[in-house]
């Protein structure tokens, strides 16, 4: 595998769906505009439309040689996802790659339309219902792939299964992160073992950005430990950090190249993996525990309502 990875290492994508949540600013923004620049079809699926408008838009200044769509989605909320779902999939026969993309970081306490935390159901269980609507397309496209951005955060993760919601501790924004990017790998692993199970051609991969320039976690510091870094994340985005496009080399290189397998997780190659080109990169120990996949792949079928065919 290449050490030097970039946007013209994606293959041709002419005939292809893809769809990215959460693909109006940042890393989904880049990750669109490349695949349609690469003939893709890609689905921008994000919660505000006049953003996704704007990000249509800029897009169709470059002149891609694919197109863009909007699927309006509100991850927070389980009927959403379902709406939306029903939506695509009345426009489309195929899904050649989902990228679960959206994502909250570090937010003050809040719940979902359903009662749950704000990040670990948005981060991880509205993605799991998401993905859960669209299998039946994805196992019909062929050599499909599911892509779910985690972060190096999920190395201090942990699945507290007995309050998944921070409903009997004190609300900590960055612990309630760090759970849904472990559990975004915790998804991956999981769904991986079930399409092999399965025998199907479609794979599930993960990517994080490492550092990169973007709004996520801009306005909602989170406590004394976001406070820091709010403080000094203008040093970090000048030494550390890399453009949005760059970050978006790890996801892009998940979701095309012909080399990757199930299971693989890419992130930026430098130093603490914060910036750089894509390469295969390890998960934590806590990431790979079928144990705890399977269990909170259980779990997330009870919160949610939805079950697998696979």
């Amino acid at each position: 595998m290449s050490n030097n990875w970039t946007e013209a290492d994606i293959p041709d994508q002419t005939g292809r769906t893809i769809l990215i949540t959460g693909a109006n600013s940042g890393i989904g923004f880049e990750a669109a505009r490349a695949l349609a620049q690469h003939g893709a079809t890609v689905v921008l699926a994000c919660r505000n439309r006049s953003k996704a408008d704007d990000a249509v838009a800029k897009i169709t200044e470059a002149n891609p040689t694919g197109s863009t769509e909007i699927l309006e989605i509100d991850l927070a909320d389980l009927e959403s996802v379902k709406n939306a779902a029903e939506e695509f999939l009345a426009a489309h026969e195929r899904l050649d790659i989902l990228v679960n993309n959206a994502g909250l970081m570090a937010t003050p306490k809040q719940q979902t339309a359903q009662g749950f935390e704000m990040q670990f159901g948005v981060n991880h269980l509205g993605h799991f219902a998401l993905t859960s609507h669209l299998v039946p397309v994805i196992l019909k496209s062929g050599p499909a792939r599911v892509v779910s951005i985690s972060s190096q955060g999920h190395r201090p993760g942990r699945i507290n299964f007995d309050d998944l919601n921070w409903k009997q501790r004190n609300y900590s924004p960055w612990r309630a992160y760090f759970q849904s990017k472990l559990a975004n790998l915790l998804f991956t692993r999981e769904l991986q073992r079930r399409l092999s199970a399965a025998e199907s051609e479609a794979i599930a991969v993960a990517a994080h950005p490492g550092a990169s320039n973007t709004n996520l976690g801009h306005e909602n510091p989170g406590g004394i430990l976001g406070n820091l870094m709010h403080a000094s994340r203008p040093l970090v985005e000048r030494f550390m950090s890399q453009s949005a496009a760059m970050g978006a080399l790890p996801t892009l290189r998940s979701a095309t190249d012909r080399a990757v397998e199930g299971g693989d997780y890419f992130g930026p190659r430098g130093l603490g993996e914060q910036r750089g080109h894509p390469i295969k990169v390890g998960m934590s120990k806590q990431a790979r525990d079928d144990g705890t996949a399977r269990k909170l792949w259980g779990i997330s079928e009870d919160l949610t309502g939805v079950t697998y065919p696979i």
